[in-house]
């Protein structure tokens, strides 16, 4: 006897879409233009992003009344792996993180207006952190700094966010906020945030464009707003399409990690013998490749959860656990195998170990989750 909660779905949209992605990422983000995006502002190329939402990606999980493909985060989640194998750099994930929210939370009118313009290429993106580094995002009430208070139809903001990713390329934010002592989220465009109110963060993952924002004294319409059960709801979306994509793109770059610890342990010699043939770094390379085939199988279990609209969260959460670890693993493998030149900045193996301890804390560290995960699992 066998149930949906037990099974992994991949229909053969997905496979092909799997393989066009690949093909994309494998053919646009080379390593040297890897690096070379390192140093520039933006932090991606405009021209490539554009190419994607020609694709119909920026929109590939919006209804199609907002002029997206109606499809589901599974899609979303099978463009994403090969992204993180190949460290493609977009603003995809904020998009996908905004559209979600969007999607459980706004009201006709807000989803009408910001869906449409996301799927033709413009960028949204999601300020949910604070310094005090709390990751259960519906603790806006107990612990944030940020707060709105509302007079007749203006809501004026006080107090930051951390960690808002791609917000210098974005047109609008979705903030979340304290109002009334209960959670919300409110909708900026990006035209009402100075760019002396943003300051790029120093992040471990340099591919990255990581911001703090002070919003004290920005106004928006009370229209603007999501709140009530809508903002918990928004909130939840969130953090499921994070989780799943955080964990999608770690799978990724574990193929992208084990790609580059191969290619060197059948080019480097000593003793006369590559050094892929010893023991200890094959048995290491296929524990390695069990991890990634664990992680994937977590993800898209994960993503066929989401697509039935069952609940996901012990699901999301194992996935973001299982991937986290097993790829920091394989990135801190991949630089110890290059011996001292794994050390260096010139070594490709820490781009994926920075991808890695990156994404491992994202929406929270895998400590976190056992925790919650205790909670669901093992009640008192």
């Amino acid at each position: 006897m066998t149930s949906l909660s037990k099974l992994i779905t991949f229909s053969d949209e997905q496979a092909m879409l799997l393989e066009t992605a690949t093909s994309f990422c494998r053919e646009k983000s080379p390593v040297a233009k890897v690096r070379n995006l390192l140093s520039s502002e933006q932090g991606f190329d405009p021209a490539i992003w554009s190419e994607m939402v020609k694709l119909g990606w920026s929109g590939i999980a919006v209804p199609e009344r907002h002029g997206g493909s109606g499809l589901s985060l599974a899609e979303v989640a099978t463009i994403a792996e090969p992204m993180g194998r190949y460290l493609l750099a977009t603003p995809f994930t904020s998009c996908q993180l905004f559209i979600q929210g969007m999607l459980a939370g706004a009201n006709e009118q807000q989803q009408s207006l910001w869906l449409p313009r996301i799927c033709d290429g413009k960028i949204g993106t999601v300020g949910l952190f604070e310094r005090d580094g709390d990751w259960n995002l519906d603790h806006i009430d107990a612990t944030a700094t940020l707060t709105a208070t509302a007079t007749g139809e203006i809501v004026t903001l006080a107090g930051s966010k951390s960690l808002v990713n791609d917000v210098a390329v974005a047109d609008v934010v979705l903030v979340s906020v304290s109002l009334a002592g209960a959670p919300a989220l409110a909708l900026i465009p990006a035209a009402e945030l100075p760019a002396s109110r943003i300051r790029r963060e120093g992040v471990i993952d340099e591919t990255r464009r990581s911001f703090y924002i002070d919003l004290t004294g920005i106004q928006v319409p009370v229209a603007s707003l999501i709140t009530g059960q809508a903002a918990r709801a928004a909130l939840n979306a969130i953090r499921d399409c994070a989780l799943l994509l955080a964990s999608a793109e770690a799978a990724g770059g574990m193929a992208g990690a084990l790609d580059v610890i191969v290619g060197y342990l059948n080019l480097r010699s000593t003793f006369g013998r590559k050094i892929g043939s010893y023991q200890s770094l094959k048995h290491t390379s296929a524990e390695i490749l069990i991890g990634l085939e664990r992680s994937r199988s977590h993800v898209y279990h994960a993503a066929s959860l989401l697509a039935a609209g069952q609940d996901a969260e012990v699901a999301l959460r194992m996935a973001k656990v299982e991937s986290g670890d097993s790829f920091a693993f394989a990135g801190d493998r991949g630089v110890q195998f290059h011996g001292g030149f794994g050390f260096t900045y010139e070594c490709d193996a820490q781009l994926f170990l920075r991808r890695a301890l990156w994404l491992q804390y994202t929406f929270g560290d895998p400590t976190h989750h056992r925790r919650r995960l205790a909670d669901r699992l093992l009640p008192v």
